[in-house]
């Protein structure tokens, strides 16, 4: 029997910092919710809209796989392994912070705010040497179909982490349906709405909902808007 947790939009965490407002699916600094400390190995799950010229200042992280994907506007991006740059929307990036790093986010433009997905999942090696890659989507890819954007391998199509993970993207016409055929034995699916409307194994999404599943080996989804786009990420349930 295929189990489900559904997150709607309006029940994630809220931080409004005037310059940065952050929507959290799962427990992230001032927000805590016991029963939404993560789903299997993802950890983090931020939307972010960061004002005109703000951003983050110089912070360390560890033993995390961060994925950054920019929705709209540009990200700059420097970190201590001497990596210089600019993540926009159509990207992903990823750091695998493994002994250590320090780095910084800032919104590139002093004229529009810049909005991204940051996604944490724990890795399946610790104290690795930090890395950072980042790549351009084709979007043309994702049309009425779910394009491969990270996985496990450097052999495999998008970005790689230390972990046994898949994520796809896809933007969809109204009345597609599609069936996602999991990777991994054990592992879940975590569906999230990037915009329009969505039906997932008979359960209605909406813009910026979120919803898991696990027990299943596929998942079925069906666009219910024109220019619908998902995030679907496949994640170990169990370290």
């Amino acid at each position: 029997m295929v189990h489900k947790v559904l997150h709607k939009s309006d029940s994630r965490g809220f931080a409004d910092h005037g310059w940065l407002i952050s929507r959290h699916t799962f427990s992230f600094a001032g927000y805590y919710d016991p029963e939404r400390i993560r789903f299997g190995l993802l950890r983090v799950l931020n939307d972010d809209h960061v004002e005109a010229g703000e951003g983050f200042d110089t912070h360390p992280h560890d033993n995390m796989e961060i994925i950054s994907i920019p929705l709209e506007g540009d990200l700059e991006h420097k970190d201590s392994m001497g990596n210089v740059s600019v993540i926009s929307s159509g990207e992903i990036q990823v750091m695998s912070a493994g002994s250590g790093i320090t780095h910084s986010e800032y919104n590139k433009n002093n004229d529009r705010p810049v909005k991204f997905l940051q996604i944490w999942i724990f890795p399946n090696r610790r104290n690795v040497t930090p890395r950072y890659d980042q790549i351009r989507l084709d979007e043309n890819k994702m049309h009425n179909r779910l394009q491969q954007i990270l996985s496990p391998s450097p052999d495999d199509d998008g970005v790689w982490i230390y972990q046994d993970a898949w994520f796809h993207m896809g933007k969809f016409d109204d009345n597609i349906s599609v069936d996602y055929s999991l990777k991994k034995q054990g592992n879940g699916v975590y569906a999230f709405v990037l915009e329009g409307k969505f039906v997932i194994e008979d359960t209605e999404l909406n813009t910026r909902d979120g919803m898991g599943l696990w027990n299943t080996g596929t998942v079925s989804i069906k666009s219910a808007s024109e220019g619908a786009r998902l995030l679907l990420m496949e994640v170990p349930m169990t370290s």
